[in-house]
């Protein structure tokens, strides 16, 4: 009798009836943080990036602008051409765009999730109020591209590099998805908000900045193709879906991920430790997106035996105790790493793993370090389950 007991307890942990409770393991720990931020969240009138101008700005009042983060005055002539500092934040650079970005992140992740929680409207309503500011209205609306995202001084008015700022949109994007069923949402608002990041979307995958940032070899590629699923996602767009697919099978594994589950790219850094948290969450998010029945990239292995949950294994040790770290540490903000990484909640739910999830919720879910704030793209885990 007991043996048949430990079957039955053994087969409802194991099986899928289990697995699918992660979405209320989840709410468990997160719900009285999510209504907590939904209320700061209601108390939040939309700031688009038209309130901060930045003189050095190349583009229009509606043109997304920053600065490149390792870049810096030269010391032998303040006049001349920045200077290169890798690892090294210059805070006197401009940020207020990005920090709007995040800030419409939060606010939408916030009220989407406590939407879900609650089913109350008003978070729905109050959401689209921001949606409708950033994308649709005329006076205050974000233009669909990137094309003066991490500006050097003295060098270029943009790059494709600064496409990795915009990886705070992803969670506003799947806030609609989850929200766009509400009766209170007007129609027209979620046809244009999908219009706008359809542009987005169509600019990068065009446009020579985001065909750079799509062929790099490092996380800023595998962020391209986080947002460029995400939003491919969103408007519906089978086709680009299919290519990121693909291109994750065969070069986002075999061209960043050695056979022991590292990133040479990312510990060749001078910040070492978050790059490589910063690389596993955006293909762990790549595989929350794409993956479907007849092609899960969750358990996709190259002929060289490389696969996610490689990644995954090499970099949790380092989580569960960050002294083991073999490589060298960041030169910036080392003590402030690791916080609640998504691709531990989400890795916890596909591999129904335990272990991954009470790693997860032991960390901070809610950094408000600026330098880490910037790299992580996903605060809401709800909205994604």
């Amino acid at each position: 009798m007991k043996t048949y007991l430990s079957l039955i307890l053994l087969f409802i942990f194991t099986g899928c009836e289990h697995k699918t409770n992660w979405e209320k393991e989840t709410r468990i720990v997160l719900n009285d943080l999510i209504l907590q931020h939904a209320e700061w969240a209601m108390q939040q009138m939309p700031e688009t990036i038209t309130a901060t101008v930045c003189e050095r700005s190349a583009g229009s009042i509606h043109d997304f602008y920053s600065e490149g983060d390792y870049w810096w005055p030269d010391p032998q002539n303040p006049e001349n051409p920045y200077i290169r500092r890798d690892g090294e934040t210059n805070p006197e650079n401009f940020v207020a765009h990005r920090l709007a970005m995040i800030r419409f992140s939060k606010v939408v992740g916030y009220l989407a999730s406590a939407y879900l929680v609650t089913n109350d409207e008003s978070y729905v309503i109050h959401a689209f109020k921001h949606i409708h500011a950033w994308f649709v209205d005329p006076a205050t609306k974000m233009n669909p591209n990137l094309l003066f995202g991490q500006a050097i001084k003295g060098i270029m008015t943009g790059r494709g590099f600064g496409i990795i700022d915009t990886i705070h949109l992803m969670e506003v994007a799947q806030g609609i998805l989850r929200m766009q069923d509400a009766d209170c949402v007007d129609k027209a608002d979620i046809q244009n908000a999908k219009n706008w990041f359809a542009a987005y979307l169509d600019w990068l995958l065009t446009h020579p900045y985001g065909i750079d940032e799509m062929n790099t070899t490092n996380n800023h590629t595998t962020w391209w193709h986080a947002q460029v699923s995400s939003f491919a996602k969103l408007t519906g767009n089978a086709q680009v879906i299919e290519m990121c697919r693909t291109r994750y099978k065969e070069m986002l594994l075999p061209r960043q991920m050695s056979e022991d589950g590292s990133f040479p790219e990312e510990i060749s850094r001078t910040k070492p430790y978050s790059y490589s948290l910063f690389n596993i969450d955006a293909l762990v998010i790549i595989c929350r997106i794409l993956s479907c029945p007849d092609d899960n990239l969750w358990e996709y292995t190259t002929d060289k035996g490389i696969n996610l949950k490689k990644g995954i294994d090499f970099i949790f040790p380092y989580i569960q105790d960050k002294s083991l770290w073999p490589y060298p540490h960041d030169t910036m903000h080392w003590d402030d790493w690791p916080v609640a990484q998504p691709f531990l909640v989400f890795a916890a739910e596909h591999y129904n793993n335990k272990t991954y999830f009470n790693l997860w919720k032991k960390q901070e879910l809610y950094p408000t370090v600026q330098e880490v704030e910037r790299t992580v793209a996903i605060r809401n885990p709800l909205i994604w389950m």
